[in-house]
């Protein structure tokens, strides 16, 4: 039996949110992160992974101390999501945040183009593209601007943003 569209949409992959800490050397949290991934299976590294990366995009400390950070899954104890005094936008790096900046550098991309009609979805592309250009620079510099690795990161980043 073939199954229908309705059963394939039913098994579509399982999205799963787990909120991680990011810790600096003393470990304090600096920041707290929810991180979503298709299929988690269970694995805390990947989580972990995830926003050690998210942090060194947002910056949350000088480039020269990322390599000191580290991450854990996020236990609660009924209080707020986030550590007190934690300045760190809360949509840094998730989903909302991401669409957010697309959707603001792809209307001023279109502003600047005269505000033709009818051409979003490519505006919506060019935006994506430039800002995901934008975060594997960065990454690149953060790194030590390693030669001959630029497109290395160009795939991190891609990679990082397809989760």
């Amino acid at each position: 039996m073939i199954p229908s569209i309705r059963q394939s949409a039913k098994r579509s992959v399982e999205v799963a949110e787990r909120l991680v800490d990011v810790l600096d050397r003393n470990g304090t949290v600096l920041h707290t992160y929810p991180v979503t991934l298709e299929d988690d299976a269970g694995d805390e590294a990947r989580y972990e992974a995830k926003a050690l990366e998210a942090a060194s995009h947002g910056q949350l400390v000088p480039d020269g101390e990322l390599g000191g950070l580290t991450a854990r899954m996020h236990v609660s104890r009924g209080g707020q999501l986030a550590p007190y005094g934690d300045d760190v936008a809360a949509d840094s790096e998730t989903k909302v945040g991401l669409e957010q900046a697309i959707r603001e550098r792809a209307y001023l991309l279109w502003e600047q183009d005269g505000s033709q009609e009818g051409r979003a979805e490519e505006y919506w592309h060019r935006a994506l593209d430039q800002h995901l250009r934008e975060r594997a620079y960065l990454l690149w510099q953060q790194e030590g601007s390693p030669e001959g690795r630029a497109d290395e990161y160009w795939r991190r980043i891609r990679d990082f943003e397809a989760y």
